[in-house]
């Protein structure tokens, strides 16, 4: 059957509502995996029992993010070959089960082990979700709709920091963790009936009546061959290949910086506020709301952040983002009121958050359709080595005392992330859509978050 020429019917959100609410409830338990740990930190380090040192909680949580590091790679790598659905599945039951085995733990092996397992599906779960919103989002609301998908996350945060506080002081942490199995009992049946599988795989998969049937559904162009990842090993090594093409060779790079730098703020920031703030001079019942305040300025910043960028370009909105959390993060170095320091806290969080979300925003647009997936896993995994070095730099800044140190560390990695970001253009074959001068904005009949090739 010929490929049709004609244009899809314009997407509203309200067509792919269904497909970006399981995004949004699946990162949901993303956010509240990750936030669980940050949460119960001062509980883990008080349980005798688990042998818990700051250094030792930090080097756990490294563990985490180099389990996210390699479900990453894998995921952006796979999902192309095995599938959008089947991964996101997979990914949920993973970072469920290793919850699972943190509560059950009876030493800090075990409860690393557990962490290390949740890694790997909250690494694999956050390209595969990105992909899928970038794909199936309204024209020219890329940007919006990654922001939405986003706030989700934060506020996992925020229900993990409730739960914290709710329930380790008078039930134990390890409750806690036993909530981070809630999301295979109701993530998982609601993602195996009703989300989608991408029409490029499925044509690309020789499925091209369900990949035509499904384009139709949710009005997106129907796939061909130019829009199908290249099917086996092959195809797979060439979309790794693409990332390095003449048009992207040195903004690969460049992303990837970025990534990193956005990604050492998120986890280092998740993992060691609420100690850092102690540490600062404020009590243990304070020190953990910040992290419930931080994550409620994320979900502001993405809404703001996502409607600036789409109108603005990604890049810039991430740069600018990235220098204001410098200024932020540095003013934490005072011991400011209580009052004062919970708004700057959660101004912080406007701009931290969402700096990281625009750079995978860019990231969407600067690769071409059939590679967006293996780049933006690839932007993510090769990031994940900043989400490594968060939580154990904050456990050696904490080792050692000096937790106004930690905090100049975060705002000279926050304009680390703004200088790369911002020459991601200047790199760039097409800069449509980037945030720059040199060429129009996107057009409307331009793929959504997809260059062009010359």
């Amino acid at each position: 059957m010929a490929v049709s020429t004609t244009s899809p019917p314009d997407r509203s959100f309200r067509v792919v509502a269904p497909v970006i609410a399981l995004c949004w409830l699946a990162v949901f338990f993303d956010g509240m995996d990750v936030n669980i740990y940050g949460a119960t930190m001062p509980h883990l380090l008080a349980d005798d029992s688990l042998g818990f040192t700051p250094a030792l909680a930090g080097t756990i949580g490294s563990w985490t993010t180099f389990g996210m590091l390699i479900g990453a790679l894998a995921a952006g790598t796979l999902t192309d070959w095995l599938g959008r659905k089947p991964l996101v599945i997979a990914s949920v039951v993973l970072f469920s089960a290793g919850s699972a085995l943190c509560a059950l733990a009876s030493g800090a092996a075990m409860f690393g082990t557990g962490r290390f397992l949740s890694g790997l599906g909250l690494g694999g779960l956050m390209p595969i979700g990105l992909a899928i919103v970038a794909e199936f989002a309204p024209p020219r609301r890329v940007a919006l709709t990654t922001g939405l998908m986003m706030t989700s996350y934060h506020a996992g945060g925020i229900a993990a920091t409730g739960i914290g506080l709710a329930v380790a002081p008078g039930h134990g942490w390890r409750w806690v963790f036993w909530a981070g199995v809630l999301p295979a009992l109701i993530a998982v049946p609601l993602v195996l009936k009703w989300l989608p599988e991408s029409p490029g795989v499925l044509f690309a998969r020789g499925r091209t009546q369900r990949a035509y049937a499904a384009a139709d559904r949710y009005r997106l162009e129907r796939p061909g061959a130019q829009q199908a990842p290249q099917a086996g090993p092959k195809g797979r090594m060439a979309a790794i290949t693409a990332l390095f093409a003449p048009g992207t060779r040195w903004a690969t790079p460049l992303l990837w910086i970025a990534s990193f730098a956005g990604l050492l703020l998120v986890y280092g920031v998740s993992t060691w506020l609420p100690e850092l703030m102690r540490a600062t001079g404020y009590s243990l019942s304070s020190s953990v709301t910040f992290l419930m305040v931080i994550n409620a300025g994320g979900i502001v910043g993405m809404l703001i952040a996502g409607r600036t960028a789409d109108r603005f370009g990604p890049v810039k909105v991430s740069a600018l983002w990235f220098l204001l959390t410098a200024v932020g993060t540095f003013l934490l170095r005072a011991q400011l009121p209580l009052g004062a320091a919970y708004v700057v806290v959660f101004i912080t969080g406007v701009w931290l958050f969402s700096a990281q979300v625009m750079v995978y925003a860019a990231t969407s647009r600067v690769y071409a359709p059939r590679e967006r997936a293996t780049g933006l896993g690839w932007v993510t995994g090769i990031g994940r080595t900043g989400a490594v070095v968060g939580p154990a730099l904050g456990g050696a800044v904490l080792a050692g005392g000096d937790a106004s140190l930690g905090f100049t560390t975060f705002a000279v990695t926050a304009v680390l992330g703004a200088v790369a970001v911002s020459l991601v253009p200047l790199f760039v074959h097409d800069r449509r859509g980037l945030g720059t001068h040199a060429a129009p904005a996107l057009s409307p009949d331009a793929a959504p978050g997809g260059a062009e090739r010359a």
